[in-house]
């Protein structure tokens, strides 16, 4: 999540309900010093619902706008798969323009902005509506949340008992402290070998007979941002191929889609280190400090 923020990139966490999906969007907003908003996405829930809309005040005699709570610093798109595809879609020119259009008047969205956004796997609920692949080429990286381990399950039950932790969380970095550091991000070295690296892989997706489309250049492009930004979270000023091998799977799982035949035996999982299996890691580069 820190890799995505650096990035200015929109996070999908997908789970089981009860898990902490919302719990952690939660707590990872309340560490930062900016502002935060939540929509709990229902079938009913209308375009305007997330982008805002103008209305006539009686008093004034004039219409006036109502921004959405999609104009804010930190958006929980909570259930995102349980709104209908049309209100869906109202997401798509935030997340990627960073502004809306509300009544033909266009609104830019102040920076950071950053979309978490949840969803339930749709075998586990009815009543769901699978995000697009247009759309969920836009989320940065997808992360899913398992089931804790005994011990980590005992402790969660131990330190919600008594009181809510996300009490006790305080804010652990500002807005001016964030540009700094990701204009330091954009700046972390990429050797030309991998880049060549990164397009290898890209180019695996699209030719394995398992898999019916693979990565978008788009993809490529978050897939070599968010190895700029794991080398950043681990103290170095360039990228190495276990950067690109750490982040792959969170960035290009949910931007791949198997043949029916292929997903009849092997998973996106499968799949996906496969690909990472076939391409081999430039081994010796040189960086000028």
């Amino acid at each position: 999540m820190i890799i995505a923020l650096l990035q200015g990139g929109h996070i999908l966490l997908e789970s089981v309900p009860g898990t902490g999906k919302t719990l952690l969007a939660k707590a990872f907003a309340n560490c930062l010093n900016v502002e935060f908003k939540r929509i709990q996405f229902t079938p009913d829930v209308l375009p305007t619902d997330v982008t805002g809309i103008h209305y006539f005040n009686p008093k004034s005699q004039e219409f006036e706008l109502k921004s959405g709570p999609v104009m804010t610093n930190i958006l929980l798109a909570d259930e995102i798969n349980r709104a209908t595809p049309r209100t869906q879609s109202s997401l798509l020119e935030a997340m990627e323009e960073r502004q809306v259009t509300i009544d033909g008047e266009t609104l830019s969205i102040s920076e950071p902005f950053m979309v978490i956004a949840t969803q339930n796997p749709v075998e586990s609920q009815q009543g769901t509506f699978p995000l697009p692949a247009a759309q969920l080429d836009r989320f940065f990286m997808k992360l899913s949340i398992g089931f804790p381990s005994f011990e980590e399950e005992r402790e969660i039950l131990r330190k919600h008992l008594v009181e809510n932790g996300l009490s006790k969380l305080e804010s652990v970095l500002h807005p001016e402290q964030l540009k700094e550091m990701q204009n330091e991000v954009k700046h972390i070295q990429v050797h030309d070998d991998i880049e060549k690296y990164i397009i290898l892989i890209a180019k695996a997706t699209r030719e394995h007979q398992a898999i019916e489309f693979g990565m978008s250049p788009r993809a490529s492009l978050a897939l070599l941002r968010a190895s700029q930004g794991h080398a950043f979270v681990h103290g170095r000023n360039f990228v190495v191929p276990d950067d690109v091998k750490a982040v792959a799977p969170n960035i290009i799982k949910h931007r791949i889609h198997l043949t029916i035949e292929a997903s009849l035996t092997k998973t996106v999982d499968d799949i996906l280190a496969d690909v990472l299996n076939s391409v081999s890691a430039p081994v010796e580069m040189e960086y000028t400090k």
